[in-house]
């Protein structure tokens, strides 16, 4: 007689070895001295600010903004991402994942906004903000349902999601190693390249050598040390603060009242649909790396917070948010699993959005150098998907081949950046994004393969499953 398996949540599955005794407090909810709360959440300040100012950078020039006034974008946009993350490692009512969970500005969202403002203007700033504002809302109320999918992420897909993860993180590391801008003089220079070569020894040797909270912080400690080596090399900019204000806040409404038109509504579903699945992967991938694995409710709260924190965000002037993939790898290599310093990082990126002279401080750190340490820590990344997937039981039915043709779909925007170039504009949104689109083959190719068209027959060993082989095991289709 074939049997319905049952998908348990986590209360009832195996123990995790990672995870705490019953009568200890769980790392993640641990609270550090207050000197180690600060410098390890500055860590993570410091592993995600450029991607944090760079969709502004990008967006400002190509709607018409002024420098400053991209310098204010840039500033709401830490701003805002430092609420985004508040709402994500603390949290309230059924908001927020409570994981040491980084949130920022989404690139996902850079080739749509550019598309819907260019050269408008201020205009073009606001049908952007109406856009972000309605789509995210969307997604609060769609959260609820959206989490369910979680049983379709057994480990043969969230290894394969976390994998591609740290493989698609990788070229932004090495395009920083270059410089950062393609068409700068000296992009790919001797000099970069050596940079960020010595910033990556330097981390590495602090890793190895030191112990204990110094060890933790080692990918601090090798950015400052790589950006003091950078100074007599002549690549670190000191401009940046000789501009800032001391004091400065994101005015509400700055470029105008949001404005609303269909397509561009549209346009910013999809990208919020995109963030949402690449959220999904990155809560079960640190969910797995911090030993408190996220099961429906952990991933509809923090759905909630990446869509509450993205529909707050356009009334101080800031961008979609989403999930930081790079801060899970900082997690991973650290072993620093503790979320109120994730929370740290948010009141610092708060303090940055509102003191631009400040935030400056932290832009000193030369791409070369932040591209040597970014090696390190998006690897870590891919290193814990391999990990993940050495458990997939990749020796069973076509689990191999599942892995190979998510991984090599996943792979294409990455390896071709030009593969699809001919395909409509609007599906770039999900195929450039090779975390998407991995994912959707990992899911359906699981579906089809372990799921449809096979039964189980119920036996005395059915209780003692644990939770992987439950999300692995085949549904029954009537």
């Amino acid at each position: 007689m074939a049997a319905t398996p049952r998908f348990r949540n986590d209360a009832s599955a195996a123990p995790d070895p990672t995870s705490p005794p019953p009568d200890r407090k769980h790392p993640v909810d641990e609270t550090l001295p207050p000197l180690k709360m600060f410098t390890s959440g500055l860590q993570h300040v410091a592993a995600m600010y450029a991607g944090v100012v760079a969709p502004p950078m990008i967006v400002g020039p190509a709607v018409g903004l002024t420098p400053k006034e991209t310098a204010f974008l840039m500033g709401a946009s830490l701003f805002t991402a430092g609420i985004a993350t508040l709402l994500q490692t603390l949290g309230f009512w059924r908001i927020g994942a409570r994981l040491p969970f980084v949130n920022g500005v989404s690139f996902a969202g850079v080739t749509p906004m550019v598309a819907i403002g260019k050269d408008r203007g201020h205009d073009g700033i606001a049908v952007i903000f109406g856009a972000i504002i309605v789509a995210s809302l969307l997604g609060f109320v769609l959260a609820p349902y959206f989490c369910k999918l979680v049983r379709f992420f057994p480990p043969v897909v969230t290894g394969t999601v976390i994998t591609l993860i740290g493989l698609s993180l990788l070229p932004v590391a090495f395009n920083w190693s270059q410089g950062g801008n393609a068409t700068a003089d000296d992009y790919g220079s001797t000099t970069n390249i050596t940079m960020a070569a010595v910033t990556l020894v330097i981390v590495l040797a602090l890793r190895k050598l030191l112990r204990g909270f110094l060890q933790q912080i080692a990918i601090l400690l090798g950015l400052v040390v790589g950006t003091l080596v950078a100074i007599p090399v002549g690549i670190t900019d000191f401009g940046a603060i000789k501009d800032a204000d001391v004091v400065g806040f994101p005015t509400p409404f700055h470029f105008g009242a949001p404005q609303f038109e269909i397509a561009a509504i549209v346009s910013m579903c999809i990208v919020m649909l995109v963030c949402m699945t690449e959220s999904t992967a990155d809560m079960l991938a640190l969910g797995k790396i911090v030993g408190r694995p996220a099961d429906e409710r952990t991933i509809e709260g923090g759905l909630r917070a990446d869509t509450l924190g993205s529909a707050v965000s356009p009334l101080f002037n800031g961008f979609m948010c989403s999930a930081f993939a790079q801060n899970i790898g900082l997690v991973a290599m650290t072993k620093v699993r503790s979320r109120f310093v994730v929370a740290a990082g948010g009141g610092i990126l708060i303090l940055l959005g509102l003191c631009p002279v400040a935030a400056s401080v932290i832009a000193l750190v030369p791409l070369p150098v932040l591209g040597g340490a970014g090696i390190v820590l998006f690897g870590s990344v891919a290193a814990s998907g391999i990990q993940t997937l050495a458990s997939a039981a990749l020796e069973k039915g076509e689990n191999a081949l599942i892995v190979a043709a998510a991984v090599g779909v996943g792979l294409i925007p990455i390896a071709a950046p030009e593969f699809y170039h001919a395909f409509p504009k609007d599906l770039l949104v999900v195929l450039d994004s090779g975390i998407s689109t991995g994912c959707v083959v990992a899911i359906v190719l699981n579906l089809a393969f372990n799921h449809l068209g096979r039964k189980t027959d119920a036996g005395p060993e059915t209780e003692s499953l644990d939770q992987e082989e439950v999300n692995a095991a085949p549904l029954v289709v009537r």
